[in-house]
């Protein structure tokens, strides 16, 4: 196993604990210089902030514990596609990259929808890889939302 699938593996546990407390499955890990700093799942029911989404809490507490709001030297592994907000917290944080594993055909703006994180017309820009351990995350999905059907839940 390389480096990203390590780090995509540890962001699918957090996605798994996400769902085990009735979030969306999504996880987040951020790391710098082969150390991981911050971790984090969705936790938007829990909170009821609909900010809270695991990219948003990962990068928050990433520039907590590095005492600074730029985040140039940290790469982001999450398990879904980020959305708008997010991928925009990416730009501003001046974060060094992103992997991804499900692509997000409705929200994504790291590539499916838009190309936000690399956009000419900001001023930082950062390479952002999709498809890294993606039929894992789209799985868990898929499983998420058939068993919120099933007990009639509407997203």
């Amino acid at each position: 196993m390389n480096e990203h699938e390590h780090y995509m593996r540890m962001a699918l546990e957090e996605a798994r604990l996400a769902a085990r407390e009735g979030e969306i499955p999504v996880g987040a890990v951020i790391v710098r210089n082969g150390e991981v700093i911050a971790h984090a799942h969705n936790l938007r029911e829990q909170l009821r902030d609909p900010t809270a989404h695991a990219e948003i809490l990962a990068l928050r507490e990433a520039a907590r514990v590095l005492g600074d709001r730029k985040l140039p030297d940290c790469t982001l592994y999450t398990t879904l596609e980020p959305c708008p907000m997010c991928a925009g917290a990416m730009v501003v944080s001046k974060l060094g990259a992103c992997f991804f594993g499900a692509a997000d055909d409705r929200q994504g703006c790291c590539e499916s929808v838009y190309a936000l994180t690399r956009e000419p017309s900001f001023l930082w820009r950062l390479p952002s890889v999709g498809g890294l351990l993606p039929e894992e995350s789209q799985a868990l999905l898929a499983e998420f939302f058939a068993k919120r059907r099933a007990e009639g839940a509407v997203e």
